[in-house]
């Protein structure tokens, strides 16, 4: 049984019931009260003695101890209680399925079908389950007393409610029970410890159910994130598969996965930091499918520019590599290009950070997209370097580079290379000997180009 003192709904079932019970003569079922002026009012002089008296006090009294809870009190009651008020059990029913139908708008429907099985058998089953209880310890098997309860929370959650419709609920009826057991008790005469005795189970009984049907709720949302995480899970395995998916395949999975198929994604590839000695749980939006535990962690999100926003600080620990944006069929390009610079950045090519844009850095990417053909190109365009030491093979492409960057003259190189612009004329003369009129020829200055800034990149 679990611990009923951890429901947040007693304050309000004793609140809710004190000013009636007040007005009414009754006891007040958040308060003991056997004090005497009770006593005069119930059990007065011109009045008959109860015909219910008290049951005999011991030092294992539930009511001193909540071990026992509900049932332990509707135990410790006379069962002659139970046989006289079984009449009344249907208009109790009545009752309570009317006041909470009026307290309650998402119960307010017809009661037919499931949802009016489920609630009339459910109240109907509550009153007989404690009927059942009264003075006759254990008549009530535990498991039948939690198992409704538990799963009347899973119901809610499947329905898509909250759980404070089925508190609420639970709060009107022992409100209602309460009314009419008092009434029943006054006119039987029974006594006041009796009547406190009766109160305190009906909210004994309200906490607990309470706290049953949190577990089932908490139960049942639990299964079902765990099945959407798995069901999101594989819709991103289709999302990044190489060869593609198929689009049919896809739109199934997002539909079982309640994931909006948006028209185009943002792969995001993620890597665990060094720097970094522990992994804080990311802090994503909920839409955002997610991979953190695989070989090659990564992210897909529909809407980069809400899901993205302060992404280190939603991730931290990890390095975050966004790639292009792309349409849907194309995600696992997008991952392409975003584990691409994600090496970069491993090797130290481009400037570490803790999030990386691949779409500021296109021409890096493009020139280093294949690293074969761009050595080809170097050792070729390149080629009158080779006789030099490697300090003049640096200062003369450094000078080529800005040269063919800037097409400037002497003074304006010179500025950049902070050096004499006598020191550039003849550096100058001296690539004029070694590659001759192909600084005449755009196609040869071009390859000069890339050449240069790929060996730049790649720090040879």
């Amino acid at each position: 049984m679990p611990d009923v003192d951890a429901v947040d709904t007693v304050d309000a079932v004793d609140t809710g019931f004190a000013a009636p019970a007040l007005r009414a003569g009754r006891p007040n079922p958040g308060e003991r009260t056997s004090g005497p002026a009770y006593r005069q009012q119930s059990v007065s002089a011109d009045r008959p003695r109860p015909a219910y008296p008290p049951a005999p006090r011991t030092p294992a009294d539930p009511r001193h101890g909540r071990a026992s809870g509900a049932i332990g009190l509707w135990a410790s009651l006379p069962r002659e209680l139970a046989i006289r008020f079984k009449p009344r059990v249907d208009p109790l029913a009545r009752a309570i399925l009317q006041e909470v139908q009026r307290a309650v708008p998402e119960y307010r429907q017809p009661l037919e079908g499931a949802f009016g099985h489920i609630i009339t058998q459910g109240v109907r089953q509550s009153i007989i389950q404690c009927l059942d209880s009264v003075g006759t310890p254990g008549a009530v098997p535990l498991e039948t007393w939690t198992t409704v309860f538990r799963n009347l929370g899973k119901i809610e959650f499947n329905e898509g409610r909250s759980l404070d419709c089925l508190q609420t609920a639970y709060r009107v009826g022992g409100r209602v029970a309460w009314r009419h057991i008092s009434e029943f008790g006054q006119a039987a005469g029974v006594s006041a410890d009796t009547l406190c005795t009766s109160a305190e189970a009906i909210f004994a009984y309200v906490d607990e159910i309470s706290a049953l049907s949190i577990e089932g709720y908490t139960a049942a949302q639990t299964r079902a994130a765990g099945t959407r995480a798995r069901r999101r899970r594989r819709l991103l395995e289709l999302l990044l598969a190489d060869p593609p998916s198929a689009p049919q395949t896809i739109t199934a999975q997002a539909a079982t996965a309640q994931w909006p198929l948006p028209a185009e994604v943002t792969v995001v590839a993620l890597e665990p930091r060094a720097d970094q000695h522990s992994l804080a749980a990311p802090d994503l939006h909920a839409d955002v499918l997610v991979d953190l535990e695989g070989s090659e962690p990564c992210l897909v999100t529909g809407d980069p520019g809400r899901h993205l926003k302060n992404l280190a600080e939603r991730l931290p620990g990890w390095r975050a590599v966004i790639g292009p944006t792309v349409r849907l069929t194309d995600a696992p390009r997008s991952l392409l290009w975003a584990r691409r610079t994600l090496k970069l950045l491993q090797r130290g090519v481009l400037p570490d950070a803790p999030v990386t844009r691949c779409t500021d850095h296109l021409s890096t990417l493009w020139l280093l997209a294949d690293e074969f053909l761009v050595r080809e190109l170097c050792v070729r365009s390149l080629q009158p370097f080779q006789g030099l030491t490697p300090k003049q093979r640096a200062r003369l492409g450094e000078t080529l580079l800005i040269w063919l960057q800037s097409r400037g003259s002497a003074p304006e190189i010179a500025k950049r290379l902070k050096v004499h612009p006598q020191t550039v004329r003849y550096r100058m003369h001296q690539l004029v000997d070694l590659f001759g009129d192909r600084l005449d020829n755009a196609d040869d200055r071009l390859d000069m180009e890339i050449a240069l800034r790929a060996e730049a990149l790649l720090g040879s």
